[in-house]
């Protein structure tokens, strides 16, 4: 029996160069509240918001799969998106993920992602989501002691209200993730411009 090819993929949104040196700058202030945690920063070119994790997919698939992520975004025009206020998950003082939030006009960012969630249910085992965050993951924290936990939790709030970018995002991305060593390496696959075709990199 052939073992399937399979690929591990995402369909994103990609982070303006000028918006992720913003980001770095938040990622630098909340460092000194997490001197001694265990925390994994998220780099530069890591920086992404994910419409969808798809998970092992087979490489066969990745075309249809594209055509189907182009059907589902015909009807979207260009969206303006602003990145916003840190979080965590599952909260502050039980922070696993810290992250900056993704927000749109009139909800177009949750409706998008809705029909590439809709457009790609059969490519993918993944459980739907139960509810979309918009995000843009800043961290990953695997442990922290009480007075790291209240100095964040202050930090955090001061951030609250704290604008790192807008633009306007005119295309999505299939993207795939390989999991090394080092981190997770993230290649651009094929991009889906909004209400127009396709364009696919060689």
């Amino acid at each position: 029996m052939t073992d399937i090819e399979r690929v591990r993929l995402f369909i994103a949104v990609a982070i303006p160069e000028a918006v992720k040196a913003e980001l770095e700058a938040a990622q630098a202030e909340l460092r000194r509240a997490l001197p001694d945690a265990k925390v994994r920063w998220a780099r530069r070119e890591q920086f992404h918001l994910t419409l969808k994790f798809l998970g092992d997919v087979e490489a066969a698939r990745v075309e249809a799969l594209g055509e189907a992520i182009h059907s589902a975004c015909r009807g979207f025009a260009p969206l303006r998106l602003r990145l916003e206020g840190v979080g965590a998950f599952p909260n502050l003082r039980r922070a696993r993920v810290l992250w900056t939030g993704v927000r749109s006009e009139a909800e177009q960012l949750g409706r998008l992602q809705a029909a590439v969630d809709f457009a790609s249910r059969d490519f993918t085992s993944e459980e739907k989501e139960q509810e979309f965050t918009g995000h843009v993951t800043l961290a990953r924290i695997q442990g922290m002691k009480r007075t790291e936990a209240e100095a964040l939790a202050e930090l955090v709030a001061g951030m609250k209200d704290r604008v790192f970018g807008q633009w306007t995002m005119c295309r999505i991305e299939l993207m795939q993730s390989q999991l090394l060593p080092q981190g997770a390496r993230h290649t651009l696959l094929a991009a889906t411009a909004l209400g127009e075709p396709p364009r696919e990199l060689a």
